[in-house]
C-alpha cells in the first residue's frame, strides 16, 4: 500500500513536470526561432535551431533526473508517514476483533447449550422463549466465527491446501441448500464441471455456501451454481433472478456488516468472508448483472498446476 501511494504521488509529479517541460521547450523554440529570423529558411539556420533545441532538451533532462529521484524519496517518506497510522489502526482493529471473538465464543456456546437443555424440561409457555434464546446465541456465535475469520490476514498460511475439484464443492453445496430453497419456493440448478484447484476444501465449501445463501435470499424463483475452468482460473459462478445489485453497491456489498436496503436477514458478513476466502487462495470475486437481471457472482481461484 505504501509503495502504491508513493508511486501515485510520483506519477502526479512527473505528469506536472512533463507539462512544465513541454511548455518550457515550446517557449524556447519560439524564442530561438524569432532570434534566427530569416536564417530559418536556410539549411544552416534549421540546423542551428535543431542543435539549440537538443541542448534545451538535454538541459531539461539533466535538471529533471535528480529532481525526480529526490521527489521519489520524498513521496515514499510521505506515503509511509501517511499510511503508517492507518496500518497501525487496522492492526489494532484486527487484534481487538480477534480477542473479542475468542472471548465471546465460549459464553455463547454455553448459553445455547443451557437454553436447549432447559427447553426440553420447560413448560409450554417457556419453551418458545428458550428456543429463541438458543437461536439468538447460535446466530451471535456465527457472527463471532465470521469475525474470527476476517480478523486473520488472508493468505495461504491460513489455509490447509490440497487438490480440490470445485465440481464436488458445487454438487455438495447445491444439495445442502435445497431444503431452505424449497421452503422459499426457489429452484436450485447445479452444473458442476471439473475444475481442480490447490485449496482448502472446508473454506471453499464455505465460499460456495455463502454465495448460495445470498442468492436464495434475493432470488424470486431460481438460483444456479456452476463450476468451470476459465483459462488459468477455476471459477464458481452463482446467479439468481432477483433484483440484482446496483453498480454503485457492487463493491460495498463485500464490506463487513454492509446490507442492502431490502436485505433484513443474514449477518452482513457472508460476502466479506467470500472475498476473504478468495483472496486467501490468491483469487478474486466479482459481481455483475445476470442474464435474468439478477446478480451474478463469479469467484475465481487459480487452477492447480499440473
Amino acid at each position: 500500500m505504501i509503495a502504491r501511494a508513493a508511486a501515485l504521488y510520483l506519477f502526479i509529479f512527473v505528469c506536472v513536470l512533463l507539462a512544465l517541460n513541454a511548455g518550457a521547450y515550446a517557449f524556447m523554440a519560439r524564442e530561438y526561432a524569432s532570434l534566427l529570423g530569416p536564417a530559418m529558411e536556410t539549411a544552416e539556420g534549421a540546423h542551428a535551431l535543431a542543435a539549440a533545441m537538443r541542448h534545451v532538451a538535454l538541459t531539461l533532462a539533466a535538471i529533471d533526473a535528480p529532481l525526480v529521484a529526490v521527489v521519489a524519496l520524498a513521496s515514499y517518506a510521505l506515503a509511509r508517514a501517511t499510511i503508517a497510522p492507518l496500518d497501525a489502526a487496522r492492526e489494532r482493529e484486527r487484534l481487538f476483533a480477534s480477542d473479542a471473538a475468542h472471548e465471546l465464543r465460549s459464553p455463547l456456546a454455553a448459553i445455547a447449550a443451557i437454553a436447549q437443555a432447559a427447553r426440553s424440561r420447560a413448560s409450554d409457555e417457556s419453551r418458545d422463549a428458550f428456543e429463541a434464546i438458543a437461536g439468538c446465541a447460535l446466530e451471535a456465535s456465527a457472527v463471532v466465527t465470521g469475525l474470527l475469520t476476517l480478523a486473520r490476514d488472508p493468505g495461504r498460511r491460513a489455509l490447509q491446501c490440497e487438490p480440490v475439484d470445485l465440481a464436488a464443492i458445487v454438487a455438495f453445496c447445491s444439495r445442502e441448500s435445497e431444503p431452505v430453497a424449497n421452503e422459499r419456493g426457489i429452484r436450485v440448478d447445479a452444473a458442476p464441471a471439473t475444475a481442480i484447484v490447490e485449496g482448502d476444501e472446508r473454506r471453499l465449501r464455505e465460499l460456495a455456501r455463502n454465495l448460495l445463501d445470498n442468492a436464495v435470499r434475493h432470488a424470486r424463483s431460481r438460483v444456479s451454481i456452476a463450476s468451470r475452468r476459465n483459462g488459468r482460473l477455476c471459477e464458481i459462478v452463482v446467479e439468481d433472478d432477483g433484483e440484482g445489485v446496483p453498480p454503485g453497491e457492487r463493491e460495498r456489498i463485500f464490506e463487513r456488516f454492509y446490507r442492502r436496503a431490502n436485505d433484513g436477514s443474514g449477518t452482513g458478513l457472508g460476502l466479506a468472508i467470500v472475498r476473504w476466502i478468495a483472496r486467501a487462495h490468491d483469487g478474486i470475486v466479482t459481481v455483475d448483472e445476470a442474464a435474468s437481471g439478477g446478480a451474478r457472482f463469479v469467484a475465481g481461484i487459480p487452477a492447480r498446476r499440473e
